[in-house]
């Protein structure tokens, strides 16, 4: 009968000899089951000596060179055992119990026979990747909500949002992967590249780079695929027009002054009276260049004085404000104060005197800032010096403001002569807190309003052309101006804050945001912000000052700034590729946060909501309004750009980009409901920001034209309003046509557009002035 069993795995084959078998068989066995062990647990066990006293240890002659032993399997299959006798993964009852499982499912042989529930739940690290999974689902969910209730949270509850979420949003792993394609998708605000030769010929050349946050190249956007849509056939490319032919400037109207100019040659005392009024009146407020006490003074003795003799800068100043004076006048045809072209004459003075390629070589000082500074707010507001102004050194000076040949329009022109103007203020370090003692604390404040006014004329040039900004906050510690009138600057009290650091940063604070005043104020030095230390403030003045133009230009000025974040943040090159659609969406709102916050700080007597020009500071009041509207449009609108480019019937990028596009248009549509319905010039010119409302008029008009041919459907309520606002737009800018032909050229890009693509939406408007 035992012959029916197999042998024990360390007895020898039948016929063999083995004198270690043969003597120690017990001993064998355990040999046997100690190299088993030592296979099995990865040691050794040490071996029993035998029952004659001796340690078995085979020697090299007596042992095979391979001492494996093979494994009897049972001659009875286990009935819960499968073909392979190994399983990927046991169920949770054979696995608590230590037993082998079969694998089967739903059921295994072992639960199916002993009758319990089997299951096969996931192993730890299937189950660690599947909580991940869903805690990421729950925070991408979580972030999706957020973002979509963001932008109609109060300013506290934005702040705490940005504060808690600031570095911790979490990317979709798709977001570097897709990082490439914004930098190539029209739907974004930013671009990293041209597609265009700037050096071609001279329409390129006067035109120059435009940058995305101008209302031209919007515009240039929108005509081009209005004009590809409807001229384009099916599988061509169509030709890329230059952005040049939706320039509103003067290109190509010369202007010849008489070669008989004399520089010392001054209008009659009653006329540049006026014209100093005027200046003081409507270009001063907002761009506070000179000292208004110490050229008043040096004025009343330059005409009272015949001896005396000033430098050619201070020559080349007064030149310019009777220049910019003049073409106020014009404007607002005040005939009383001379004719109509004088303020070329007084233009081509300034430029000989201080201006010109002979100045420009010489050092900077504090009055050549101030020229170049004048020089380029009267270029600003011409709107027809389009090519480079030049003096021939012969008797007979030929002066030529060319726009044909000067290849740069007037605000690329200014754009330009305020850069020189920045970079010798830098030079002259005005851009930085001065704590010489050398110098009077009154002068010292001049300067720091030079300086700022500057920085505001910048960010007009840099908006309207699209470029970016000539200044940087890193490199900049001047303190803001103090809130009170120059006029007051003599008061004790008032030259205590001047002169007291810290309580000039106490008052200040009281006034705007803690962290609006730091980052305006001064970053580089962290004396200028408010202190917290224990040290107490005694400011001589504690109460807040009563409006004034002083604080109207504090106001402008933080506003200014806020415009700047906003363009270096959404529209620099690239952009649109270092940030995903969702954190730029943040941004967006983000900024439309603070410029709300910044609406809310203004005093009442700057509220906008009522222009009633019987009130006081009206034309600040005008003036403000038309700073706000401009900066939540140039912050909304890569939402509007982006939507407008959307594929039509697909789902909306997010809530987010759906109410910031309805700002947008919503902003565009106050900033047209300024203007009556009937156009008053005068009215316009006396109470607006007169060297710039074209500017403005054109930038709500684009946006409102974009709206309308991209999103909107004919026929349909919001279509007849688009409409009557476009209509009132395209009036004000014919009526503007008879005293300004930037404003005559605008009119005819708009006719262009809606004679064209109009019909649909029933434009009747004629088209001819």
């Amino acid at each position: 009968m035992s012959d029916n069993f197999p042998r024990h795995p360390f007895h020898p084959e039948q016929g063999s000899s083995n004198p270690v078998n043969e003597q120690h068989p017990s001993a064998y066995a355990q040999l046997g089951l100690e190299q088993e062990q030592a296979r099995l647990f990865g040691f050794r066990v040490p071996m029993e000596p035998t029952p004659g006293g001796d340690r078995l240890d085979p020697s090299p002659g007596q042992w095979p060179m391979n001492a494996k032993v093979p494994i009897p399997r049972s001659v009875y299959p286990s009935s819960h055992s499968t073909s392979s006798g190994r399983v990927s993964k046991a169920c949770e009852s054979c696995r608590d119990q230590k037993a082998k499982c079969s694998g089967h499912r739903p059921t295994c042989q072992r639960c199916q026979d002993n009758g319990t529930r089997c299951s096969y739940g996931d192993r730890k690290r299937e189950k660690l990747l599947k909580e991940l999974k869903d805690l990421s689902a729950q925070v991408q969910s979580y972030e999706s909500l957020l973002r979509d209730l963001y932008p109609r949270l109060d300013s506290s509850a934005a702040q705490y949002v940005d504060q808690v979420l600031g570095g911790q949003l979490v990317r979709s792993p798709n977001t570097l992967a897709n990082r490439s394609d914004f930098g190539r998708d029209d739907q974004t605000a930013t671009i990293d590249h041209t597609e265009e030769d700037f050096n071609r010929d001279e329409a390129s050349q006067a035109m120059g780079f435009v940058g995305e946050h101008s209302e031209v190249a919007w515009l240039y956007r929108l005509k081009r695929d209005l004009d590809q849509d409807i001229l384009t056939p099916v599988g061509e490319i169509p030709d890329r027009p230059s952005i040049s032919t939706l320039n509103y400037f003067q290109d190509d109207s010369e202007i010849i002054i008489p070669n008989d100019i004399d520089v010392l040659t001054r209008p009659p005392q009653q006329i540049a009276d006026q014209l100093v009024e005027s200046y003081f009146e409507a270009a001063h407020p907002d761009f506070p260049i000179i000292g208004k006490h110490i050229f008043l003074n040096q004025y009343r003795s330059f005409y009272s004085n015949s001896n005396v003799r000033p430098g050619k800068r201070w020559m080349a100043v007064l030149n310019l404000v009777f220049a910019i004076a003049s073409k106020y006048s014009q404007l607002v045809q005040n005939q009383h104060q001379g004719n109509h072209v004088d303020h070329l004459v007084y233009f081509a003075r300034a430029w000989r005197l201080s201006i010109g390629s002979v100045a420009l070589l010489d050092h900077p000082n504090l009055q050549q800032v101030q020229v170049e500074g004048l020089a380029a707010f009267y270029l600003l507001s011409t709107g027809q010096v389009n090519r480079c102004v030049f003096v021939q050194t012969d008797p007979l000076i030929t002066f030529v403001l060319s726009a044909r040949s000067l290849t740069k329009s007037f605000q690329s022109r200014s754009w330009r002569i305020i850069g020189i103007a920045i970079r010798s203020a830098v030079a002259m370090g005005l851009n930085l807190r001065n704590e010489t003692g050398t110098v009077a604390h009154l002068s010292k404040e001049t300067r720091y309003r030079v300086w700022w006014a500057l920085c505001v004329l910048d960010t007009v040039l840099y908006v309207v052309t699209g470029r970016p900004p000539s200044t940087s906050e890193v490199f900049c510690t001047t303190p803001l101006p103090v809130p009170y009138r120059e006029e007051d600057f003599w008061n004790e009290g008032v030259t205590q804050v001047i002169t007291d650091h810290k309580a000039r940063s106490h008052l200040l604070a009281t006034l705007l945001s803690s962290v609006n005043t730091i980052s305006l104020g001064s970053n580089a030095n962290p004396s200028t912000t408010p202190s917290t230390e224990a040290e107490p403030i005694s400011p001589p003045i504690t109460d807040t000052p009563p409006p004034n133009i002083s604080l109207y230009l504090l106001y402008v000025v933080d506003l200014a700034f806020l415009m700047r974040e906003a363009v270096e943040t959404l529209y620099a090159p690239g952009a649109g590729t270092r940030r995903s659609w969702r954190e730029m969406e943040m941004a967006i709102s983000n900024f439309n946060n603070t410029a709300d916050q910044w609406l809310c700080r203004l005093p009442a007597e700057f509220q906008f909501g009522n222009l009633n020009s019987d009130r006081p500071f009206a034309r600040q009041r005008a003036s403000l309004a038309f700073r706000f509207y401009t900066t939540k449009l140039v912050i909304t609108q890569p939402c509007l750009r982006r939507l407008a480019h959307q594929v039509p019937h697909t789902p909306s990028p997010s809530t987010v980009c759906d109410i910031m596009a309805s700002t947008c248009v919503e902003v565009a549509q106050q900033m047209l409901d300024i203007l009556p319905d009937k156009p008053d010039i005068k009215w316009l010119y006396e109470g607006l920001p007169w060297w710039c409302v074209l500017h403005y008029v054109m930038q709500s008009t684009t946006v409102l034209l974009v709206e309308l041919f991209s999103k909107t459907q004919s026929g349909t309520p919001l279509a007849a309003g688009l409409v009557q606002k476009v209509k009132k737009a395209v009036c004000w800018l014919s009526a503007m046509s008879d005293r300004d032909p930037s404003s005559h050229r605008a009119w005819l890009v708009c006719m262009d557009i809606l004679s064209r693509h109009g019909m649909k939406f029933s434009f009747n408007i004629n088209t001819e002035l």
